[in-house]
């Protein structure tokens, strides 16, 4: 593993090469055909993939597990754009969190459910 993929810098240039196909021929690039075919496909897309890291990851095939997920990351990346997100946005939300417990975090922002579906008080 190289010291630029411990950062955010790998998914900043896969974003910046995303925007640049954004105008790219849809016959010649599969994210210009993503952009084409709109955000409900980018959506769905971006589910069908994290199913199948799901479905790995239940497996216990951490490989695949390494594969979908970089498939789910470009996808995700992909729904980003077209959403008008960009990843300084996502890392922004992040370390606003970091140090926070997940539980407290979750009910900062008014969620009371736990893993189990339960609402708690």
């Amino acid at each position: 593993m190289t010291e630029d993929t411990l950062d955010g810098s790998a998914i900043d240039r896969l974003f910046a090469t995303i925007e640049d196909r954004k105008a790219a021929d849809p016959e010649e690039s599969y994210t210009a055909r993503l952009y084409a075919r709109g955000r409900a496909k980018i959506a769905q897309k971006t589910g069908e993939e994290a199913v199948e890291t799901i479905i790995a990851a239940m497996a216990g095939d951490a490989e695949e597990v390494a594969k979908e997920s970089a498939d789910l990351l470009y996808h995700l990346l992909v729904l980003w754009s077209e959403a008008g997100v960009c990843p300084a946005d996502v890392y922004a939300r992040l370390a606003k969190r970091e140090g926070i417990s997940g539980l407290e975090e979750k009910r900062r922002r008014g969620g009371g459910r736990d893993f189990g579906g339960s609402s708690r008080a």
